[in-house]
């Protein structure tokens, strides 16, 4: 629901956000004066935009489907602003999002060429107050169509807005006055500032600390509930570890192990397959490539129950997986295959052992010969991909190999880069522990309850980001959840995130 002001402040300005878009000269003129979305039908009319930016299409791109991730969360939030009662302002929101391409079109303004993997990235700000012209900017600024919209509004206006009103067809430009007087904030203002004064961290933390002071104090008794039922459940089910694949809220963790408790009160017996486990809630259930029990949070108890009944299969599969992996080492030189959560895609353990079993096919049909030296790779690693792109070396030091390579050019490849391998991975071990030191002085320096980073933060950029931090003088950060990203935000719970090139003063080269 809009609030009363929404009504008010529709009154004299709805058609200005859309001159400022641009958008006046390219959507027809029934949006002109279209009444004002619901949530519900916001959400309805962004579908083609949900399903150009879902980050499961992005499986084999885990960067691209964190940023739209992360970009979905802040836009969640955006709209959910939009349309509280009273809600008076909002920030001007950056937004970036990777777009799913099904043939090559020409970039347009605001938006980057085509890459060869099927998308292009997009970046926009957000700053109406209105909801039906954001929905209309986000779907003209990822070249999306925009006449499903009209079939949104049926009560429209008998009349155009302008003439209900008395409005002239022009731009309006109030005086400051007018926003002084209605506690409204002018949005040209609003983006004039944010295009002159580049955000830095010290600028931010001070305009967001208290907020996010309060969400945190705010969420503390539901996190206290979180960890008592994930204890809980460890304890009776005797797991290793329970995991979120996503973002959630901690609202949202505790009502899927609430969901799992109650279960395991109703029918424990099944559940005590999962023994010695990690437990991971996520999009859909299984198990994964590393052996994590998958439990998807829009699956029923019936749908968890037969999954626990059928982990003694999936046991099984997992030992064949672990037979074929020994079975492919030993044909290439003793390199170990290893999967890599945070670099590869999602992968169920049915796929990465189909994957698996093309490639040693593959090996197979080509005849292979044993290698000279049988452990002249050992120590060294492997992924395997489903991308047809030739073998590499991965600055972390393993191996990137597509399922279909030519086992003979792949082996002279593996011993040509063999000690450069090795060399990278010796350096990914000293910056592993240089990361890990520089983690605990910064959560210690600055007082600072939790430090973590996104997955797509290298520790190169962790790195760097935390060498920069010690150096500063951040009250701000004392008993705070501090998250290293790609964007500044505050999350629903508190934790704060911030970019790991974060800028002091003048922005970084």
């Amino acid at each position: 629901m809009l609030g009363s002001w929404r009504a008010y402040s529709e009154m004299f300005c709805h058609l200005r956000p859309l001159r400022r878009f641009g958008l006046r000269k390219v959507l027809p003129h029934w949006l002109h004066y279209s009444r004002a979305l619901s949530g519900a039908e916001a959400i309805n009319a962004l579908r083609p935009f949900y399903f150009a930016v879902h980050p499961d299409f992005f499986g084999q791109h885990p960067r691209e489907r964190e940023v739209n991730e992360n970009s979905l969360k802040r836009l969640s939030v955006y709209l959910e602003n939009l349309q509280k009662p009273g809600f008076k302002s909002l920030k001007p929101t950056q937004l970036t999002f990777y777009i799913r391409e099904k043939t090559a079109q020409n970039s347009s303004e605001g938006q980057e060429p085509i890459s060869t993997t099927g998308f292009r990235a997009v970046r926009f700000t957000l700053h109406s107050s209105d909801l039906l012209s954001t929905v209309l900017y986000i779907l003209n600024s990822c070249s999306l169509p925009v006449e499903h919209v009209q079939s949104l509004n049926t009560n429209v206006h008998s009349q155009p807005l302008k003439e209900a009103t008395g409005m002239p067809d022009r731009p309006i430009k109030w005086h400051r006055s007018y926003y002084s007087f209605t506690g409204f904030k002018d949005p040209d203002e609003d983006l004039t500032h944010v295009s002159r004064v580049e955000t830095t961290l010290t600028s931010w933390l001070g305009s967001n600390g208290k907020g996010a002071v309060k969400k945190l104090r705010n969420s503390l008794p539901l996190r206290k509930e979180l960890d008592r039922l994930k204890n809980e459940l460890s304890e009776l089910l005797q797991l290793s570890d329970i995991r979120w694949q996503r973002g959630w809220g901690v609202a949202h963790r505790c009502s899927q192990l609430h969901s799992l408790s109650r279960l395991a009160q109703q029918n424990l017996e099944p559940l005590q397959n999962v023994k010695g486990c990690t437990v991971v809630f996520t999009d859909r259930s299984g198990m994964s490539a590393l052996g994590h029990v998958m439990l998807g949070t829009m699956d029923v108890h019936h749908h968890w129950t037969r999954l626990f009944e059928s982990l003694p299969s999936y046991f099984d599969l997992q030992r064949r997986m672990s037979a074929l992996e020994a079975q492919i080492s030993n044909l290439l030189g003793g390199i170990q295959v290893v999967y890599i959560e945070e670099l590869q895609p999602a992968l169920t353990l049915d796929q990465y052992y189909s994957l698996l079993h093309t490639f040693y096919n593959q090996l197979l049909r080509s005849r292979v010969p044993p290698h000279p030296h049988p452990q002249s790779l050992s120590g060294l690693q492997m992924i395997l991909s489903s991308d047809r792109y030739a073998p590499s070396l991965h600055e972390l030091g393993h191996f990137d190999i597509p399922a279909l390579s030519d086992p003979a050019s792949l082996q002279s490849f593996m011993r040509t880069k063999a000690q450069q391998a090795r060399e990278n991975m010796t350096r990914r071990e000293k910056l592993k522990v240089m990361e890990n030191e520089l983690i605990q002085a910064s959560t210690k320096q600055f007082s600072l309850e939790k430090l973590y980073k996104e997955p797509s933060i290298s520790s190169r950029q962790m790195v760097d980001c935390c060498k920069r931090l010690l150096e500063q003088s951040l009250p701000y950060l004392h008993g705070m959840h501090l998250c290293v990203s790609h964007f500044y935000s505050v999350m629903q719970d508190g934790d704060l995130c911030i970019p790991w090139n974060w800028k002091k003063g003048e922005a970084m080269k």
